[in-house]
């Protein structure tokens, strides 16, 4: 009892010590940085290439031998492979509005990109639907075309002559250009504005080369996948994004308080990613683009998904080696 008398008065003694109503600090509190998405790098290291040919067109692909019917896939080509599988895999993404994503009420696939692989499928097997989807981050591209876990990659993927010495591609299927999206407030207008601020890019990606290479390169927040930098934008974490247009239009579709400005920065020509040694998969591939463009199957695919975003009407010339 006399130890708790005592503790009791010492515990009065130092509360008339301190000012009446004045709360004790019995912690420090400091601010706490604001949260981010899982893989978030800042200024990562670049990744280096193989020495190119000097006369290399990464816009050239292999030349078409005909289309056989759907089901009737030659014996002992990659397309046989597929057909007796039951399935085309497809490595796609599911957080590019209007090219690849996924449907928040039917939690289908659906864009642009989802309907070339579809148009793949359909010429093999005669049914569009005989298509598994893989979902892959820019990053997970090439990777998943040299393991063979994958048949094709049908993601907005930029042909480069680097990405050629390791992979192959069919003939461009769109061309998008880079430019940049800010807060519809900001009085940024282009990219050379933000040298030294952060810009957001994917991982992997051609966009995140190309900004390395500005006179005043910008601090680079890499993340694995675009929706990241969406999210970091609206948090105002970043100044800008920056990538293709089409998916920048994906993005101001989806939050009306960001703008894309600015001139282009360089052009992205898309191709389908497929594995090296399957060179008859590539010419397959030009096919059914040639049938897609020449049937309207290309124009009413556009129309549904890129005319909204001002993309361009026009397909692409399929342009060819030899």
């Amino acid at each position: 009892m006399r130890r708790i008398a005592a503790a009791l008065a010492a515990m009065t003694v130092l509360a008339g010590c301190s000012a009446a109503g004045e709360p004790i600090n019995l912690a420090t509190v400091t601010s706490a940085d604001r949260p981010q998405p899982v893989g978030v790098e800042v200024n990562p290291p670049p990744t280096s290439g193989t020495a190119q040919p000097t006369d290399c067109d990464p816009t050239s692909s292999l030349r078409p031998d005909g289309l056989p019917a759907a089901g009737q896939m030659p014996d002992g080509s990659t397309m046989r492979e597929i057909q007796q599988r039951g399935r085309l895999i497809a490595g796609v993404d599911q957080n590019t509005y209007l090219f690849g994503f996924r449907d928040p009420t039917s939690n289908a696939l659906e864009g642009f990109d989802i309907d070339r692989a579809r148009e793949i499928a359909a010429a093999i097997f005669g049914d569009p639907k005989k298509v598994q989807f893989r979902v892959l981050t820019s990053a997970q591209r090439v990777p998943a075309l040299e393991s063979g876990e994958v048949d094709v990659v049908v993601r907005t993927m930029t042909a480069t002559c680097e990405r050629w010495e390791q992979i192959n591609f069919s003939a461009i299927y769109y061309v998008a250009a880079q430019r940049l999206v800010v807060d519809r407030a900001s009085e940024i207008t282009s990219i050379d504005q933000l040298g030294g601020e952060r810009v957001c890019a994917a991982k992997g990606s051609t966009s995140l080369n190309r900004l390395r290479e500005l006179p005043s390169p910008p601090e680079l927040v890499a993340v694995d996948n675009w929706t990241d930098c969406l999210v970091l934008m609206q948090q105002g974490q970043v100044e800008g994004v920056s990538t293709d247009d089409t998916i920048l239009a994906g993005m101001v579709a989806q939050d009306p308080n960001l703008k894309m400005v600015g001139d282009p920065i360089g052009q992205e020509p898309y191709g389908i990613g497929i594995p090296k040694q399957n060179e008859d998969m590539v010419k397959f591939v030009n096919a059914v683009l040639e049938k897609s463009i020449s049937s309207g199957g290309w124009t009413t695919s556009w129309q549904k998904w890129l005319a909204q975003a001002g993309g361009r009407a026009t397909p692409p010339t399929l342009r060819y080696r030899d």
